[in-house]
């Protein structure tokens, strides 16, 4: 999948980010639920889909090359540009003391520790280590208290020269001891840490964390100690590979590959690869989960041609149609369709070309451990009212944005119904009724209470006369603020300002120019869709001038009549976006725009020719607005290829946003500068994004709902809670949680905060990912993981099986 960076603050433990920006659609492993399990009934779960065979059925030897998403700029886990990438690399050469199982639950590894577990409470908390005997350094030393005492040192934070991302949990060890030889460790700490089990993984050898020079570069490009199944071979970065082989001193089960490669492959070319036998397992999106199910499907009985792809909806009278056409007398015609013959051949060989490669492939696919959320940024404008906020909540059907991503995938499509824990996971409790579900009517109560009604659409600050002179100077007042407009005059943009179009800071509305309609529908208002930007696309929802709407303007963006030229050139975006029916602008480009009528009923920016009288609107429907301005939030979604399915669901959100009379402009921008120049400048009102789950949501999730608080120079402090929502009491949920040792007593307490965050509405969970992974179908014991952790000793191909009757064959 892919990832975005993200600038990580220190005084927290760091988590991966996984926005979805591409459409590599990939699943969390849910078992099934046990009787203890607060919630866990009623949660959606899907199964491990990873091939399991005993390790007797492995052959050994081979090489497996892995697709991810480029070579990691760090081998170093906890530095600020580690990646997904690293996180794979270093789970296959260095301990992991307590990997995850399938549920997401930690679990004790036996390869590395005889035991771990709590010793003391009282007067301070004790953590015992035992580690195996057996376990050592690729360089021969055994793994002990002397690694672990650098570790801590070096991510404590007491030390600057160490460049370290996170060092939550290693701040609060007061000191750790030598037992009663080196493979025992004490770790006492200064303050309760009920996630304890989150430290020292992955362990890194005190040849690496005991200097700063050593951590701080030397482990960026290579790791000359590991300690796993796999040791690193060497990193290519012009090839775009980093190689692992068989570790020799490995004490455990033996690795069953020869060598391991994890090939940099962008999500968008990994069809291709696959294709070409590039990789033999890739995570990918379902538009090449589809043409391999298609692949799988093959060709009909006695090699009869595929039932899909180009030219496979021919049937022997069109077949016969085309034969003529291309031998026909006419020349010219006949010339023509031998061409598009041709160029039809060419297209089916190629597919059956592409099906006959991706026939070796398999689709493996669960639920990823990580949900997609709706985020409102609550800093400013309209969502910074509490009220707005909930009622975007109460607006939402959430079934049909989960069915939307998860039921052609054949998943679980249930709403997620908490922030700190994915369905299947222990402890899992639905806190969704702390906001409540869908209610339009709620909605538009909420909205009417924080004085957003359809008179304060078209209501002038002031007692201002539409056409006033002191409105025209507001109207340039806005038009120039900030210098965004570009312009220093408008034609006819009093009128644009006057009836609010431009919004509080100018973002919504157009310049006023003639046919400036186009500057929105093409974003080249820019980036954040104001003008003067660099020109991302931008798409208004709500102004539609469909019949019996026409009174709507919830986007703020009123359609003004645009010059001749410019009339039919709008009417096209406008019909591309989905926004007229039939052929577009009745009559010819003449068309204008019909007299915008303030009473009730009248219409807003509807197309018709000149004098046509306007359709009455909707009972109770209509753009909401305060003083002239309209409510309209600017939606911000990628525009890279493979995030069709977030387009899709960012769709239907602003359809039910406009229902409720909430305009919304969806900003369509780069998947490079989605995160980066978006979600964490604050520069949206609505955007979608995934974090990853977490066994320790005290520790990881704490910065994400983390109450902003003021910095000295006047900015806010936000850590990695980029919807700027909280408040004091769930950052007090959080401390009294990471420091509770009793397990259920945490999770209790991490619910009543899950129901905080509900209530706070600034952040909306919809569904969890879908994983999907494409695995030569040779490959078992790999493929959509889940929540668990990879056993990579256990990766390989199967033997094949004996020829000869099932019965003889060996078992």
């Amino acid at each position: 999948m892919s990832h975005v960076g993200v600038p990580w603050g220190t005084a927290r433990k760091r988590r991966s980010l996984a926005l979805l920006t591409t459409g590599v659609l990939t699943l969390p492993v849910l078992a099934g639920c046990t009787a203890g399990d607060s919630g866990s009934a009623t949660a959606a779960a899907a199964p491990q889909d990873i091939a399991v065979a005993g390790r007797g059925s492995v052959a050994a030897g081979g090489t497996v090359h892995w697709a991810i998403d480029s070579v990691p700029a760090t081998l170093n886990a906890f530095q600020a540009d580690a990646d997904g990438s690293t996180t794979r690399i270093t789970g296959a050469v260095l301990p992991t003391l307590f990997p995850l199982d399938a549920r997401g639950r930690p679990q004790l590894n036996p390869d590395y520790l005889e035991s771990a577990k709590v010793i003391e409470r009282e007067p301070r908390q004790v953590v015992r280590y035992k580690l195996d005997q057996k376990a050592v350094w690729s360089n021969g030393r055994k793994i002990g208290a002397p690694d672990f005492v650098a570790q801590w040192r070096a991510l404590s934070g007491a030390n600057s020269a160490y460049w370290t991302a996170r060092n939550a949990g290693y701040d609060r060890i007061a000191k750790i001891e030598r037992g009663a030889d080196d493979l025992e460790v004490r770790v006492t700490f200064a303050k309760p840490y009920a996630d304890w089990r989150s430290l020292f993984s992955p362990l890194y050898p005190k040849e690496v964390t005991g200097a700063p020079n050593s951590f701080n570069d030397g482990a960026r490009t290579a790791l000359a100690v590991t300690a796993g199944p796999f040791r690193l071979s060497g990193v290519d970065t012009k090839a775009g590979e980093v190689t692992l082989v068989r570790e020799p001193r490995w004490w455990g089960k033996p690795a069953k590959l020869e060598s391991l490669v994890f090939r940099a492959v962008a999500p968008k070319d990994r069809g291709q690869a696959l294709t070409e036998h590039k990789v033999e397992v890739a995570d990918i999106d379902a538009g090449t989960a589809n043409r391999v199910a298609a692949a799988a499907r093959g060709n009909g009985p006695n090699g009869q041609p595929l039932a899909h792809g180009p030219g496979a909806a021919d049937d022997p009278a069109a077949a016969m149609r085309s034969w003529a056409m291309a031998y026909g007398s006419n020349e010219t015609e006949a010339a023509a369709a031998r061409a598009a013959r041709e160029k039809a051949r060419a297209a089916a060989e190629a597919y059956t070309a592409e099906q006959n490669a991706l026939r070796s492939y398999a689709v493996r696919k669960s639920l990823e451990p990580a949900y997609t959320q709706l985020a409102l940024n609550g800093e400013s404008g309209p969502l910074a009212d509490e009220r707005v906020r909930r009622a975007v909540a109460r607006a939402l059907n959430r079934q049909e944005l989960v069915d939307t991503v998860l039921k052609p995938l054949g998943l679980p499509a249930v709403p997620l119904g908490s922030h700190v824990a994915l369905a299947g996971q222990p402890g899992y409790q639905d806190g969704s009724g702390a906001l409540g579900g869908e209610d339009k009517e709620e909605a538009r109560a909420l909205l009417a209470d924080a004085g957003w009604t359809r008179e304060g659409a078209i209501k002038k600050p002031g007692g201002a006369k539409a056409g006033s002179e002191a409105e025209k100077k507001e109207a340039e007042k806005k038009n120039d603020k900030d210098g965004r407009n570009g312009q220093s005059g408008n034609q006819g943009s009093n009128q644009n300002s006057s009836e609010g179009v431009n919004g509080d800071d100018g973002r919504n509305g157009q310049s006023g120019n003639q046919g400036s309609n186009q500057n929105s529908s093409e974003g080249v208002n820019g980036d954040d869709g104001r003008n003067g930007g660099r020109g991302d696309d931008l798409h208004v929802v709500g102004d539609d001038g469909k019949p019996g709407d026409a009174d709507k303007t919830t986007t703020g963006l009123r359609i003004l009549a645009p010059a001749p030229a410019a009339a039919a050139h709008s009417a096209a975006l406008l019909r591309q976006a989905g926004h007229l029916a039939g052929t577009g602008i009745p009559g010819d480009a003449t068309a204008t725009i019909a007299a915008q009528d303030q009473r009730p009923g009248g219409a807003a920016g509807a197309y018709a020719p000149a004098g046509t009288a306007a359709p009455a609107p909707e009972t109770g429907r209509g753009p909401l607005g305060k003083d002239g301005q309209p409510l309209n939030l600017r939606f911000v979604l990628p525009s890279g290829p493979g995030s069709e399915p977030l387009r899709a669901v960012g769709g239907k959100i602003s359809a039910m946003l406009d229902s409720i009379g909430i305009g919304t402009s969806i900003t369509r921008v780069s998947d490079d500068s989605y995160f980066r120049d978006h979600i964490a400048a604050g520069d949206y009102d609505l955007a979608l994004y995934s974090w990853p789950a977490t066994a320790y949501p005290a520790t990881d999730n704490r910065p994400i709902y983390a109450k902003p608080v003021p910095a000295g120079d006047g900015s806010l402090v936000v850590e990695q809670n980029y919807t700027r929502v909280g408040t004091d009491h769930i950052d007090q949920l959080f401390d009294k949680a990471v420091s509770e040792l009793d397990e259920g007593a945490a999770r209790d307490l991490m619910n009543q905060a899950d129901a905080r965050i509900w209530a706070a509405a600034g952040s909306i969970p919809l569904y969890q990912r879908p994983q999907l992974v494409a695995a030569d179908k040779r490959l078992v014991n790999v493929g959509a993981f889940g929540f668990g952790t990879p056993h990579y000793q256990d990766i390989g191909f199967k033997r094949p099986q004996p020829a000869g009757p099932p019965a003889q064959r060996k078992q």
